[in-house]
């Protein structure tokens, strides 16, 4: 059998077609617009993404035998709040999880609620992109749509109920919504509470490799597969990904170089930084782990090249980067282009250039745009070991992952070897894999990574660059809380 797996990211969605062995057959990327209403805010319509969603996975199985899909899954941009009315038509446009909107509804959870309440009734706190805080925000500021609202859902879990008819979501992208207690894998009937809503308003939980319906008759006929293709929940998009890279089971790492970058870390055990600074969330293979999260990676990237130097050669603009400048840039970034999650929690946080002289180029500024995300991603790292977390190498997948300059640069700051998988498809890749899972083609998560992953490379740091990077690095940690007053100053 063959199986879709559907990554619905920010900018686009992308589709693959899997065999049972994990080879891609075939993949197809559809792109939809991004609405930035003010200054801060981010919104899609939701219907795009289905209508994405659709035309991918016909465009995908053009030309295959459709009989031979066996089942669809899904991973997806997180915390995006998606809200329908009793009819289950679409309110008004998903909030997405880099809105910023919400920091009055922040200061509301963490400061009135309180940090330690947040963290026992959901293992997190409350940061700007999660969903309880944008669920406060329209019953403050939209009231006529919060009194409409049937069903409360995220943005895969729209497609999935698109296909299916079935209102569900999984326990890992349920995470990220401050509304569910993660440890005992459930709705938190305190922070509903809180936030005025009802647990029928909520989607039905899943695991991320369970069968959550079959595809609808008038769905199957117009991609002409069978009628008994099965739905599985899917994940979040980077526990998706996780997946994708075989990070699961106990200890093990990923880093995604994706719109918004991540540290991974999957656990047998349910743990939480007692400073929450890492999310603490469920994992598609059926345990837990510890998420470090910027906001801005690949796409500070493609920023830098597409909206001011106005280029796509984005391998030509790093062919201009010699080993020998690596480690040797005095230009660093902060790369905050919309606030920052992990570790700082701070919504007015912005890009910044600092060490500018009249001899800096062009290429030292885009090496210290790659720098400054593998800096940031350094931050999570560093939390990450003050738990007593040892991480010995890592895996790394997203559009950034293709280039070998950001890899080095990436294993050189974190100076542990960067092993590089098979495929890249990363989210995409990884729904492919639950379903294959919810079809019965692997007893379990982890037995489908071991049997599917395999990995083609690995990028060892270098002890002299990594010392390199070690001092500025050293450096860079201390720009933020520099700029931190400054930053609340320039939001007002």
């Amino acid at each position: 059998m063959n199986y879709i797996g559907i990554d619905l990211g920010t900018s686009s969605v992308k589709l693959v077609l899997m065999d049972t062995a994990g080879h891609i057959i075939a993949n197809v990327s559809k792109s939809y617009p991004i609405d930035y209403p003010k200054a801060g805010w981010s919104e899609q319509n939701p219907y795009d993404w289905y209508d994405a969603c659709m035309e991918g996975m016909k465009e995908l199985l053009d030309g295959q035998d459709e009989s031979t899909v066996g089942g669809i899954s899904f991973g997806g941009q997180m915390h995006g709040l998606v809200i329908l009315d009793k009819n289950d038509e679409v309110i008004r446009p998903a909030i997405l999880w880099n809105d910023g909107r919400t920091t009055k509804q922040c200061e509301y959870l963490n400061e009135v609620i309180g940090r330690d309440k947040l963290s026992e009734y959901t293992a997190n706190i409350a940061f700007a992109g999660f969903t309880a805080p944008k669920i406060l925000w329209v019953k403050e500021n939209e009231p006529d749509n919060f009194a409409k609202i049937d069903k409360i859902m995220l943005p895969k879990d729209y497609i999935a109920y698109r296909l299916t008819g079935v209102h569900c979501t999984d326990v890992s992208d349920a995470s990220g919504m401050l509304l569910f207690d993660v440890k005992n894998r459930r709705w938190s009937s305190q922070m509903l509470d809180i936030c005025g809503v009802t647990e029928a308003q909520m989607p039905r939980i899943f695991e991320s490799s369970e069968c959550v319906g079959t595809v609808k008759k008038d769905i199957a006929d117009e991609l002409g597969i069978g009628y008994e293709v099965i739905v599985a929940a899917g994940a979040g998009d980077n526990a998706a990904a996780a997946v994708g890279t075989g990070t699961v089971g106990d200890g093990h790492c990923n880093v995604s170089l994706g719109t918004s970058g991540t540290i991974f870390i999957s656990s047998k055990e349910f743990g939480v930084d007692s400073n929450n600074a890492l999310h603490s969330f469920a994992h598609a293979d059926g345990k837990y782990h510890l998420m470090g999260c910027i906001l801005s990676a690949a796409s500070a990237n493609g920023w830098w090249m597409d909206k001011i130097l106005g280029t796509n050669d984005y391998a030509g603009e790093q062919s201009q980067i010699t080993d020998d400048d690596l480690g040797n840039n005095n230009v660093y970034f902060l790369p905050y282009l919309m606030g920052e999650r992990s570790p700082h929690n701070d919504p007015n946080a912005r890009g910044t250039f600092i060490g500018l002289t009249m001899d800096t180029t062009r290429a030292d500024m885009t090496q210290a745009v790659l720098e400054g995300v593998a800096f940031a991603l350094r931050d999570s790292f560093e939390v990450a070991r003050s738990l007593g977390i040892h991480i010995a190498r890592t895996r790394i997948c997203g559009g950034g992952a293709k280039s070998p300059l950001w890899k080095k640069i990436v294993a050189n700051v974190l100076n542990i070897p960067v092993d590089i998988p098979e495929n890249e498809q990363g989210p995409s890749m990884g729904g492919a894999m639950l379903a294959a899972v919810a079809c019965g083609e692997y007893p379990t998560v982890r037995d489908a990574a071991e049997a599917i992953v395999k990995l083609t490379d690995t990028v060892e740091p270098e002890p002299e660059l990594a010392a390199k990077y070690e001092e500025r690095y050293q450096k860079f940690r201390k720009i933020y809380p520099a700029c931190r007053d400054l930053f609340l100053e320039l939001a007002k």
